[in-house]
């Protein structure tokens, strides 16, 4: 039996060419969809490169789904198998979770970077559950399980494909049935990396150990990782290693925003030409808006974005007080970004266990209330298939023309936290919301300085980065104004149950 490739664009076609090539050499055929089993050899790096709307989300869509038809299993991260010699296996990761939840909202069963390079080691009581949720055992008898548990574990799975989701809806927590967990030392066989511009030179040593055959997919316009002199680790490959994406592959309504970031690679646009570009968009469509002030309201859920520090403290600042946000406390409702786990070593184990379940540096977190200890918050992880835990928090909140920050809740250690109403455009990247606001003056700054990375200007990296985060609607801020909310802050938009909260450090 053949699977017939997808129809694709001609510079999709010999991308999908060239990777069934290379794939064949691994011993996966993707139009036969035969497997043998992998061969020992030289490792191989591939990349897929094109900007925002050149199609590489849906190259990597069709590439896993012709894999998992072939028979290619999927390592999700929350569990894995006895090995086979014949299986061959495939890991979609991004690096970052919110990265991996915009695929996944695709289709895409995709995870972080971060998560597949830690393995859960199970119970053997439930190590014939997880087979079995798999596809790869019997359905089993679990002391203490009845089959109405089990049915609810296995209707769940099946809508989600999640293991420790499933036994979650079984009425078992984590600490139930997973007793630890193990840095990855065994390697794995094909990846797929999406958001390959944000790799650091690390991240990427560490997945060419993993995994054989890589294929990254990347953006060459956004903001390379800070310390990498402008450069992605895909710029170093040579020519037959790179498959460029050029033609721009538009919804079928077209996109504005598509339109304006695109139109930033006119060597001859100022930054005065690009704002009458999106004043010209913004009488024309709906999805552009021309916005004389930020929107209190978004920066709840989708911070504003901005090049310099100072404009992103001054913007906090300004959102809590409009919130009326005391002095001494958070508002349930109120955004969060994780900056790092302060755990020492002896807590090597909790830290591993909550930054399986998201809360890693960059996490976009929404804060609900305080935690029956003192120093503990109950949160809401963004992106998260599990989203509610509670932990030993350190939350800091900058202030303006200020050295130190104020610190509401602070732990002896644990999770630590700066707001989120406003991020900077580089650590926005790999993120997208439905609806984006740019601090223009902010854009303007930068061009000004006249500063250039990887011999393009700045301020366009940072205009292109921003505007391709807005999946629906743009809107360009061009005065240094907040209006005022029109609700109070709340957590009713957050519809994941409160039950089941994981700990940090302490027993609460």
């Amino acid at each position: 039996m053949t699977v017939s490739a997808p129809i694709l664009s001609s510079d999709q076609s010999e991308a999908w060419d060239s990777l069934a090539e290379t794939f064949g050499a691994a011993g996966i055929d993707l139009i036969a969809s035969e497997l043998h089993p992998p061969q020992p050899g030289k490792a191989r790096v591939m990349a897929v490169i094109g900007k925002a709307g050149s199609g590489k989300t849906l190259l990597l869509s069709q590439i896993t789904k012709t894999l998992r038809d072939a028979g290619v299993e999927i390592v999700s991260g929350d569990y894995e198998g006895r090995r086979r010699k014949d299986r061959r296996s495939v890991a979609i990761l991004a690096p970052t979770n919110k990265a991996a939840f915009v695929l996944r909202m695709r289709g895409v069963p995709a995870t972080t970077i971060h998560r597949i390079l830690y393995t859960p080691v199970y119970d053997p009581e439930y190590e014939k559950l997880a087979e079995w949720l798999a596809g790869t055992g019997d359905r089993p008898a679990v002391e203490g399980m009845t089959d109405a548990a089990l049915d609810r574990a296995k209707a769940f799975h099946d809508q989600h494909a999640s293991i420790p989701g499933a036994l979650a809806a079984a009425g078992l927590r984590g600490s139930d049935f997973i007793r630890g967990w193990k840095r990855r030392e065994d390697a794995l066989d094909v990846g797929l990396i999406d958001e390959a511009s944000m790799l650091d030179e690390k991240q990427f040593d560490d997945l060419r150990e993993i995994f054989p055959l890589l294929v990254l997919f990347g953006d060459p316009a956004q903001l390379a990782p800070v310390g990498q002199s402008g450069e992605m680790v895909f710029d170093r490959l040579a020519a037959n290693q790179k498959l460029i994406l050029n033609r721009i592959h538009r919804q079928a309504d077209d996109s504005p925003i598509l339109d304006l970031a695109h139109a930033l690679s006119d060597d001859s646009l100022t930054f005065d030409g690009f704002e009458s570009l999106i004043r010209a968009a913004a009488r024309r469509d709906g999805r552009v808006v021309w916005a004389e002030r930020v929107e209190s309201d978004l920066m709840a859920r989708s911070p504003v974005l901005v090049w310099r520090n100072a404009t992103r403290i001054r913007l906090i600042h300004a959102f809590r007080a409009a919130f009326g946000a005391p002095g001494d406390a958070l508002l349930p409702g109120e955004p969060l970004i994780c900056d790092g786990l302060e755990l020492p070593l002896k807590h090597r184990k909790k830290r591993i266990d909550l930054e399986a379940r998201g809360l890693i540096k960059g996490a976009q977190v929404v804060y609900l209330g305080p935690g029956r200890k003192p120093g503990f918050s109950r949160l809401h992880v963004i992106g998260a298939e599990d989203p509610r835990l509670s932990a030993a928090s350190i939350v800091k909140i900058e202030l303006p023309d200020q050295e130190e920050p104020f610190i509401p809740y602070a732990a002896r250690m644990g999770a630590t936290f700066l707001h989120g109403a406003a991020v900077t455009i580089h650590k926005s990247q790999g993120s997208q919301w439905p609806d984006v606001q740019v601090f223009g003056p902010d854009i303007s700054a930068a061009a000004w300085s006249n500063r250039s990375e990887a011999g393009i200007p700045l301020w366009k990296r940072l205009a292109y980065v921003a505007i391709t985060r807005a999946q629906e609607r743009l809107l360009w801020v061009t005065k240094a104004r907040l209006a005022r909310p029109s609700s109070p802050l709340g957590t009713q938009d957050l519809d994941a149950p409160v039950a089941d909260l994981v700990l940090a450090t302490d027993e609460e």
